[in-house]
């Protein structure tokens, strides 16, 4: 059992029932081949509970901050999160990402790239466009619904695939792909309140 597993099932030993966590969704996250896995993002939990629901092992990108510690940049690095340098473009960051998708794996992104202050699903950054339109990744919305309380019920909620082809074909922006994946969070969310 890979280091990625052990952790997924030991957090999953305590996060599940402490939430008591209801999954809807599951069989719309493709099974094979390249797949973005985008959220909304309420809680510093959220990471954890996308990584512990999702049947695909995730790539997550992480702030830079947090390999500082060697320690825990080696726990990181071991369930398969990686640096991000925030505020400016990182390009081994994107470079990263890009390969993760080449290889046929799973990444998952908060678009919003900061946590709602109040539980609603607020504006995304372009570059999760930038990802769903520079790789040929299924790109799979995820809505968490908290609030993050013991004993309070917490929904993680995927939906299907978004059509990325025609967006390719016309050559849609980032920002606009960005909207869309942030309307179907939305509605994913809205569907299941």
């Amino acid at each position: 059992m890979s280091f990625y597993n052990f952790a997924k099932g030991l957090v999953g030993l305590y996060v599940k029932p402490a939430y008591r966590m209801n999954v809807i969704g599951k069989e719309n996250v493709p099974k094979q081949g390249p797949v973005i896995i985008c959220s909304n993002h309420i809680s510093n939990w959220d990471p954890l509970v996308v990584g512990i629901t999702c049947p695909r092992n995730i790539y997550f990108m992480a702030k830079e901050e947090l390999f500082t510690n060697k320690i825990i940049g080696v726990l990181l690095r071991k369930v398969h999160a990686f640096p991000i340098k925030r505020g400016m473009k990182d390009r081994n960051a994107l470079r990263t990402a890009l390969e993760i998708l080449k290889g046929g794996n799973t990444l998952g992104l908060f678009p919003e790239g900061t946590r709602s202050k109040n539980g609603e699903v607020g504006e995304g950054l372009s570059g999760v466009g930038f990802f769903a339109l520079r790789s040929d990744a299924k790109v799979t919305p995820c809505a968490i619904i908290g609030p993050y309380q013991k004993g309070k019920r917490l929904k993680v909620v995927y939906g299907k695939p978004i059509n990325m082809e025609e967006l390719r074909e016309r050559k849609a922006s980032a920002r606009e792909v960005t909207d869309i994946i942030m309307e179907e969070i939305r509605q994913l969310r809205q569907a299941n309140l």
